[in-house]
């Protein structure tokens, strides 16, 4: 689809764009990784562990009425969301709500309790509410899930800098790898600053995100490896503007759209995939904006040139200077 019809010539990364662009990423790179150290994330039951209680109600119910009578019981750190519809309630619990069980092991004997209790609380205010599910996941799981993921991150991180240095050039794998980093720190902030729950489907949402920029980058890289062969008289602003320029059409079409379907999911699609569509949300914006910007100074801060990317020469051949326009804004 072509979106816009004749290349614009927009100085992105040229002096006066680029430093401002430079200072917003500090400030909320900063603000994000004070947040994370004052406030820290919101981990959910599926890092902390603890009782996950399904139940249903005939009819709609509003989340805070079950929220106020389970703290009237004795449960005031439960977590109150719906599940699919307005009728069916997810409660997380600690891993020690229940008497008898401190240390959290959540044996069938808590479990029952747990159900008891709740249902008996839930029944004194709604007599028809059935119990549909009890489940507990140990702290000692919830610590394992916080190690793995953070170890899927790293892995991933190190995976796309040797991806990078091999396929494009040794100079683009730290502008490729300073997106990815500036995207997941943003997102993660927003995190700590809203301290929305953080559990497992916000963890695949970063994932995700990581391959989403990671995508944008790497087709502003191979539009760079194209260009600078071509443009043999103009500088490495010039050919970086050009590159983000010709890469401007898709990315405006490809983000609005993706956007559009996640802002759906922030709208209608309920709590229980709420963190999920935000993670998502903020890190496209934040993608998009990154492999434009970030991975563009970055390339000019390692003073990538066209040496660097040209083929090696073979003896006796004259190499043909395909355009020497250089990018005029």
């Amino acid at each position: 689809m072509d979106f816009i019809k004749k290349t614009p010539k927009i100085d992105f990364v040229g002096r006066r764009k680029r430093i401002p662009a430079m200072v917003l990423s500090a400030v909320l790179i900063v603000l994000s990784l004070g947040a994370l150290g004052v406030k820290g994330l919101n981990f959910g039951i599926d890092f902390t562990g603890g009782f996950l209680v399904e139940v249903g109600y005939p009819e709609a119910v509003e989340i805070p009425v079950v929220r106020e009578t389970l703290m009237e019981a004795g449960f005031e750190e439960a977590t109150v969301t719906t599940f699919g519809t307005d009728r069916e309630i997810l409660i997380r619990l600690a891993p020690d709500a229940t008497p008898g069980d401190e240390e959290g092991e959540g044996g069938e004997e808590a479990r029952a309790r747990v159900s008891d209790m709740v249902l008996e609380a839930l029944r004194a205010q709604n007599p028809e509410v059935d119990m549909r599910r009890v489940e507990f996941v140990g702290p000692q799981v919830g610590a394992e899930l916080v190690e793995q993921g953070a170890l899927a991150v790293l892995f991933a991180l190190i995976g796309i800098l040797i991806y990078v240095a091999f396929r494009f050039q040794y100079k683009m794998a730290p502008g490729a790898i300073a997106c990815l980093v500036h995207d997941v720190i943003i997102v993660l902030g927003v995190f700590a600053v809203t301290q929305i729950q953080f559990d497992l489907s916000v963890l695949a949402a970063i994932l995700a995100v990581i391959g989403y920029s990671l995508n944008d980058t790497i087709v502003l890289f191979d539009r760079v490896r194209e260009n600078f062969p071509k443009m043999r008289k103009a500088d490495s602003i010039d050919v970086i503007n050009r590159s983000v320029n010709q890469m401007l059409s898709r990315t405006v079409v490809t983000s609005g759209t993706t956007l559009l379907v996640l802002l759906s999911l922030l709208q209608f699609g309920g709590e229980v995939i709420f963190g999920f569509a935000l993670a998502l949300t903020v890190g496209v914006i934040v993608g998009t904006y990154s492999s434009i910007y970030v991975a563009g100074t970055t390339l000019i801060l390692t003073n990538l040139n066209r040496e660097d990317l040209l083929p090696p020469k073979k003896e006796g051949e004259e190499q043909e200077n395909t355009e020497s326009v250089p990018f005029q804004p």
